[in-house]
């Protein structure tokens, strides 16, 4: 189903560290935000990759797995579906896969570049009227961008790269 082997992106052999993202556990606000990221494909790198169920220590993915139960991968599948279609404008879906680790289930999440670029996200999955804000992948950080246009240049579509990134602070 993905363009890679599993074992290949766990030891990070064909893709590098700044398009993979280890998440133990399931935090949507988060990976919503490194989702819009790798959509917006900022650098024109091939998207991304989430693998939920496994801890990150210094960039590497720290064995064996934490995992996840089955109704949870279940449960994350739902929440996906809806944060696709409301709470990243325009709508967009990563596709998933259940791999199983040293007997432990991870859900990889591949992200790629989005037909629709630029994507912006809620800001905040807590508040009832959030703002919304664009982000972008930073060396191995997701962050939040500010967005200058001018009112001859349609962002993106034209291939006028105007975003500037907002601070040193991971989303």
């Amino acid at each position: 189903m993905f363009p890679i082997n599993l074992h290949d992106l766990l030891h990070q052999r064909t893709i590098e560290s700044e398009r993979i993202e280890y998440k133990s556990g399931w935090n949507p606000e988060s990976i919503l935000h490194s989702i819009c990221a790798f959509a917006n494909d900022f650098h024109n790198l091939g998207g991304g990759y989430v693998v939920i169920g496994l801890k990150e220590k210094d960039g590497q993915p720290a064995l064996p797995p934490i995992g996840l139960l089955p109704e949870q991968i279940d449960n994350i599948q739902k929440d996906l579906l809806n944060l696709g279609n409301s709470a990243i404008q325009p709508p967009y879906h990563a596709l998933t896969a259940t791999y199983e680790v040293q007997g432990k289930l991870t859900l990889v999440l591949w992200v790629p570049g989005g037909e629709t670029r630029p994507y912006k996200a809620r800001v905040s999955l807590s508040a009832k009227k959030s703002d919304w804000a664009f982000y972008i992948r930073k060396h191995t950080s997701t962050v939040r961008a500010r967005v200058r246009m001018s009112e001859s240049c349609y962002l993106w579509r034209l291939r006028c790269r105007l975003m500037t990134v907002t601070g040193s602070r991971p989303a």
